[in-house]
Formats: C-alpha cells, structure tokens, sequence
C-alpha cells in the first residue's frame, strides 16, 4: 500500500536565475574558474516552458536553470524514511542511530518504525531537526564529474577536496548531498541531490540502477578474461559477482598500450571493478563512471557540475520507481 508522500504529483520548473557568462559563474573559495567551462555557451539562462508535469522536454534548458520537483509531503511519516528526506542521512543510516538512542521525539527516545508528525520536535544527536512535514519541498538535482583525488562524500575528516566543493556557489542555500560513491582515484559522474526517497532507491541494492563505466587497463585483455566477468565471479575476499556486461572500446596495439574496456554494472561492491580486474590479472590505468541510469556524463569536464534537464529529471525518476504514471510509487 502506497504512503501517502507517494502521492503527490511532481511539477518541473526552472528558478529565476541572473543570466550568467561561464566567467561570472561563481564557485566555492579556493576554486579556479576553471570549471566554469560550457556556461558560456548557453548564453542567457532560460525558463522551461511546459504544459504538462509528465511532458519531458526536448533536454534544451540552460543549466543555469535550477530544475526541480515539487512535493507536498505528508502530515505524517516513518521516522526512518523523514529523517532520510530531510537529507539527514539514509534510511539504513538512521535506523542505526534510532536502534543507538541518538534519536529523541518529543524528549523520548524513538523506536523504529514509529510515526513522526508535523508538530513533533525532532532531534538528532542532541540538535533539532525540522522535518518537512506537511510542507511542500524543492528538490534539486545536479550532475558532476568529479575529477581524482576528490571525495565522494559531504566531509571529510582529512578535508580533502569533497564533491560538494565543486557546486557553484548559487546552490549554496541547498541542502546537497552524493548519491553513492566513486574511490577517490576514479572519476566521473557523480549526482547530488536533497532527495532523500531518490537517494534511498539509487542506493538501496534492491534498486540499484545500472552504472556503466569506461575503464583502462595496461596491455592486451583476452577473451577468457572478459568471459570471467561476463559469467559472474567470486572475488578474492569472497564476495560473489553478478555478470558484467563488458565490451572493448578500444584494443592494446601491443603490450606496452592500454585497452579501454566498457562495463556496466548492477552491484555496488566496494571498489568492485579495480578488484575483479585484479583478480584477472589486469593493471587498472584509468576508471571513469559514464553512466547512471538513463543519464550519461556529457559535456562536463572534471570538476563542473551542471543541472539536469526536465526530460533528465523525469526520465530518472521514473528509471528509480518514482514516477509511475505521475506519481510517486513506494
């Protein structure tokens, strides 16, 4: 049975925003302009027209033009699944924290599964949490390249360079976080998002979508090595493997050049590709994520960040579950 935050019908709409150049774009302090690259060529940010919220567009919205969804959420909601859509942390996560006492309604501590109303008072280890509750949400949607030697996360305690130092500084009043991981030596498409119930289907592994990746690797790679994958494997730790779908991209010339291979993956094991290469043999030069879902990293460079378009929006959630028809489905 449906909860009633499946119900809501979303409405796609761009943000009035100050028409920018690539060179006015502001980002983060300590940043070059550097990833301002690609603004330019949009010239003027534009609003996206529409008739109908299921309608996608034909994906030419500027990305200046903040793309949303809109819900009215409910007047009550699992304590689990709020904290996750307040973007406080996932449903997993916050189930720990409920299980740990760190989690009080109204001065009492919480139990999981337990119902939390617009009105209650929240906290989360010692500090209040607003819910929205009874509230419509914005929900933003931002697709980067995260280069190597970044963080896939919201900190991190050696503050090294994280993903959300490369949002510009417009969405800095957004409430941003990453959606899974990528090592910090591999690059590529990384979304942030303040949608708690589209992170929790993205990670969750009964939902995962496809992620396809383009992958180097030194020398020649053989048949009976892509056979491996193909055919599932269990890694070195143990782990089991489902079947990869994986193709060569570009052949080694010889044993001194590199291959590319494609891949496309439905797990999420940690640093589940550098592993089952090792396993075969093969020596990862380069691993960069080009897919996720329907959505493809294209004209972004390393460390810029861009919106998704209407048609993007809708096509993602629908590809999560989100949108059947023009609700949302749990």
């Amino acid at each position: 049975m449906s909860s009633p935050l499946c119900n809501w019908r979303p409405k796609l709409f761009s943000r009035n925003t100050p028409a920018t150049r690539r060179s006015g774009m502001k980002r983060t302090p300590g940043h070059t302009n550097r990833a301002n690259r690609g603004q330019k060529r949009n010239g003027k940010a534009r609003s996206v027209s529409h008739k109908h919220q299921e309608h996608a567009s034909n994906g030419k919205c500027s990305s200046k033009a903040l793309i949303q969804s809109v819900a009215q959420a409910p007047s009550s909601m699992r304590i689990n699944k709020a904290l996750a859509v307040a973007g406080i942390c996932s449903r997993r996560a916050a189930d720990e924290l409920i299980a740990s006492g760190a989690v009080l309604v109204n001065g009492a501590p919480a139990t999981p599964g337990m119902q939390v109303n617009a009105g209650d008072n929240v906290q989360v280890q010692g500090r209040t949490i607003h819910l929205p509750l009874g509230k419509s949400t914005n929900f933003a949607y931002l697709l980067c390249n995260k280069p190597k030697k970044v963080v896939s996360t919201a900190s991190d305690p050696q503050n090294r360079r994280t993903v959300l130092d490369l949002v510009p500084t417009e969405f800095s009043g957004e409430r941003l976080y990453p959606v899974g991981r990528l090592d910090y030596d591999s690059e590529g498409l990384i979304l942030l998002t303040n949608d708690g119930e589209l992170t929790h289907r993205l990670t969750h592994p009964s939902h995962h979508l496809p992620k396809t990746y383009r992958v180097t690797v030194a020398g020649p790679v053989d048949e009976s090595q892509l056979q491996t994958f193909r055919a599932g494997m269990t890694l070195a730790e143990g782990e089991a493997v489902a079947p990869v779908d994986v193709s060569i991209v570009q052949e080694a010339r010889n044993s001194e050049d590199t291959t590319i291979l494609e891949m496309v993956l439905i797990q999420g094991l940690n640093r589940q590709i550098r592993r089952m290469c090792r396993d075969v043999g093969l020596e990862v030069k380069r691993l960069v994520r080009i897919g996720l879902g329907p959505l493809r990293l294209r004209g972004v460079h390393p460390g810029d960040c861009r919106q998704l378009s209407e048609k993007e929006t809708v096509t993602l959630l629908r590809a999560a579950g989100l949108l059947a028809g023009s609700s949302r489905t749990e």
